[in-house]
């Protein structure tokens, strides 16, 4: 394959992660999780133990040639790869994640594959991006035969869930979430920002501006981290529905969310400079440190009540 080219400059970034918990009972050690997400003999899984174990895999790219999301109904084609990668953070949650970045403008006629290839995770259109259709287009799902990135995300997800190291034996319930994003290069005059929606039950989408020039591979790290958490909070707070506090039921509900959860807090740890002050508007609205803090307090203040013996069980058991 020829040298990579450079990148032109982006008009649209945009992507879509799946977070789920590692259906294993024991969390994969950093070796065994190298060997789970070497996804390519030609290079080596990104390994860190600081601040948190985690893993990433690398790139594999994706040959597309389909029409783009819009929201108003044009009909954009777009041409190149799509990167896709997966990470395990401390050996317990799996996130798969494809993004694109889009140019503004592309040739009026479709190029050979080889001019493609040169730029991984690059996508041109056929003719003048509309960065703004295309971004309310990819936030809003698209239609059938669309440029589709959760379907990328998914086929990488489901690769690895059938890798024999997997024994489906979770420590806990929990569903998988999906976060699609877009960011779209912020004015001269305009400060990055942030915009996170709770769309349905397990969708959330997130709308950037970020600087101009912002490297795709980052801005898809930041939506990494976001989507990290969000899924964090989202599953504690199911962990307590359905639950009668004062019955004990409760511990064995609460305890797998001590054992195998509440460490997993970290956020920003592989945000880049320029993008972590994002992170200062979730935590103003809709507070996520908060919200963890207060459910963090709320289960640590289950276990120390029921660590006590009421005076009911004590009479039970008085003979």
């Amino acid at each position: 394959m020829p040298p990579a080219a450079s990148a032109p400059a982006a008009a649209l970034l945009c992507g879509e992660v799946r977070t789920h918990l590692l259906p294993v009972h024991q969390a994969l050690d950093i070796r065994t999780a190298a060997q789970f997400l070497g996804l390519r003999a030609d290079e080596r899984v990104l390994l860190s133990e600081r601040p948190n174990l985690y893993a990433r895999s690398p790139d594999t790219l994706t040959g597309v040639d389909c029409p783009l999301p819009t929201a108003d109904g044009a009909r954009t084609r777009a041409v190149g790869t799509v990167a896709a990668r997966a990470a395990l953070t401390e050996g317990r949650v799996l996130q798969s994640s494809a993004h694109v970045t889009l140019p503004a403008a592309g040739p009026d006629r479709r190029r050979p594959w080889g001019e493609y290839l040169v730029r991984p995770g690059v996508a041109e259109p056929v003719g003048k991006l509309p960065p703004d259709a295309v971004a309310d287009g990819v936030l809003g799902g698209g239609r059938p035969g669309d440029l589709d990135l959760g379907a990328i995300a998914d086929g990488l997800l489901t690769r690895l869930l059938r890798h024999p190291l997997i024994d489906h034996r979770p420590p806990l319930r929990s569903r998988p979430t999906r976060l699609r994003w877009a960011a779209l290069p912020a004015a001269p005059d305009e400060e990055p920002s942030l915009e996170f929606t709770l769309a349905e039950d397990h969708l959330r989408t997130v709308r950037l501006r970020v600087p101009e020039g912002t490297p795709a591979a980052e801005v898809a790290g930041l939506c990494d981290d976001l989507a990290l958490h969000d899924w964090l909070l989202t599953t504690v707070v199911r962990l307590f529905d359905g639950i009668r506090p004062d019955t004990p039921a409760v511990l064995a509900a609460l305890r797998p969310a001590v054992d195998h959860l509440l460490h997993l807090w970290m956020p920003r740890a592989r945000v880049t400079g320029d993008l972590a002050p994002l992170w200062d508007e979730l935590e103003t609205r809709p507070g996520f440190t908060r919200q963890w803090e207060t459910l963090v307090r709320r289960i640590r203040d289950q276990l120390a009540l029921h660590a006590i013996p009421s005076p009911h069980r004590e009479a039970e058991l008085t003979p």
